[in-house]
């Protein structure tokens, strides 16, 4: 026979698991000093200039 399983109970877990996720990615987003935020920016900032540098353009 089938294990009976609370919806409620369920759904709670759920919720709870998301509210974890969003706080860990809030954790890392927010909890940077403003070195660690500059040292991404730069890294972002290069990372599309080397992807722009690369970029095939066609003369059509």
């Amino acid at each position: 026979m089938a294990e009976v399983i609370n919806l409620r109970s369920v759904r709670k877990a759920k919720q709870r698991a998301d509210k974890t996720r969003e706080a860990e990615a809030n954790r890392a987003k927010f909890g940077q000093t403003k070195s660690e935020k500059a040292l991404r920016q730069q890294e972002s900032d290069r990372a599309e200039r080397l992807l722009d540098g690369a970029k095939l353009e066609k003369d059509d």
